[in-house]
């Protein structure tokens, strides 16, 4: 038994070292792979040939389509603003005219949409056949205009050759042409400019011909009322017989001083002849009667101004010359005021025309076109380095996408 209990303690003595020997090599840290032994795999050779066929091929068919095959540019440049002038003279003050135009920033917003809207395409297409300018070179498809397509494809293309900018706070407008020769370049902007004048005249002529309408339309007003208070004061006179109340009553009152007077030598003689004659004699009644025909007629002569016996049938009201007075005076207010207002209304038509054969708005140019010495599109560099950065973040994107799916496995 001793025996037997010793090669057991061998056996489970060997066993522990074998245990420990096992364990020792699992905690022994690994060997370092030799670099020179790694080989490439399949996804690495995918990798590189997505990156070949991604990047690097766009990128030199880019730059070989650039350089080769892409057709100069030239292009030119024109700035403007427009400008609006206030204007008010000594008749526009007098008719009551407003000022015809006022500066405002509407006007150039309005040049701003003008210039790259349709109705500007058409009108110089009219004059010069953009589809033949644009689509001049023999081969270039991608930045040449294709002469089969639509009006609104030119729109499309036209905002790609014209660019414009436009500072709001200061309202000048600038102004960059693009064509495939100095010459067309030149002569699109300089139609922009002509064009631009045109919708600017268009606007002017609007707004002047709005205040010589108004300013006709008062002065017919004026003319028609002059007309009715002169017809009335006509009709006054005829009915009347008067040529100036004014001057009739002068008359009047001169012929009652002299009846009074009469009336008193009247009374003079009449007493004169009581005191040397007899009742009967017949100058006193004689006296008497020519008093009683002084003072009828001096009765008769007050009535006319109001100051007579109102209820003696015999008087007429109807010459009464403090109503005829009123009536006449009021006749000559309405006529004053209708001839002060045709003056007026003449005053603001002349202001009117006078102001409509001047231009109160107007583009202001403060840089001419001018014809460009060297092309300076397609930027080349530019559109190259673009293309080769755009094309590599999408490739690390897709290779990213690819990794991060690949370690969820």
């Amino acid at each position: 038994m001793p025996h037997l209990d010793g090669a057991t303690g061998v056996r489970a003595i060997n066993k522990q070292l074998s245990e420990a020997a096992d364990a020792a090599v699992k905690r022994a840290p690994k060997p370092i792979p030799n670099p020179a032994a790694a080989r490439p795999r399949f996804r690495h050779k995918v990798l590189f040939s997505s990156f070949v066929l991604g990047v690097v091929a766009p990128t030199v068919l880019a730059v070989v389509y650039l350089y080769l095959i892409a057709a100069d540019q030239y292009a030119s440049k024109v700035g403007f603003t427009v400008h609006s002038e206030d204007m008010s003279s000594a008749g526009a003050l007098l008719g009551g005219l407003s000022m015809l135009t006022q500066s405002s920033s509407s006007d150039a917003e309005v040049i701003y949409e003008f210039i790259q809207s349709r109705t500007l395409v058409e009108r110089i297409n009219r004059k010069i056949d953009l589809a033949k300018v644009f689509s001049r070179p023999a081969f270039d498809p991608v930045f040449t205009y294709d002469t089969d397509g639509t009006i609104e494809d030119l729109v499309d293309y036209w905002q790609r050759m014209v660019r414009i900018s436009y500072a709001s706070n200061s309202g000048l407008i600038e102004v960059e042409t693009r064509a495939f020769s100095r010459e067309d370049a030149l002569a699109i902007a300089r139609e922009i400019v002509a064009e631009s004048t045109a919708v600017i005249n268009e606007m002017s002529a609007i707004a002047r011909e709005d205040a010589t309408r108004y300013a006709r339309e008062e002065l017919a007003v004026a003319i028609e009322r002059l007309k009715q208070a002169r017809e009335e004061r006509t009709r006054f006179r005829s009915k009347t017989r008067l040529i100036d109340p004014a001057a009739d009553v002068q008359g009047q009152m001169g012929l009652m001083t002299s009846l009074e007077q009469q009336l008193a030598q009247a009374y003079i003689d009449l007493n004169l002849t009581l005191e040397t004659s007899s009742g009967d004699d017949p100058r006193v009644s004689q006296s008497r009667r020519r008093i009683d025909v002084i003072q009828t007629l001096i009765e008769q002569e007050k009535s006319k101004f109001g100051m007579g016996d109102t209820e003696n049938p015999d008087v007429e009201s109807s010459e009464d010359y403090p109503t005829l007075m009123a009536e006449y005076e009021r006749l000559s207010v309405d006529v004053e005021y209708a001839n002060s207002a045709y003056l007026a209304a003449m005053a603001s038509l002349d202001s009117a025309k006078a102001e409509a054969q001047r231009q109160s708005r107007y583009l202001a140019s403060y840089t001419t076109p001018s014809m460009a010495e060297a092309s300076t599109y397609p930027q080349r560099g530019l559109i190259a380095g673009l293309t080769a950065v755009f094309l590599t973040l999408a490739w690390s994107i897709c290779v990213l996408i690819f990794y991060s799916l690949r370690d969820r496995r």
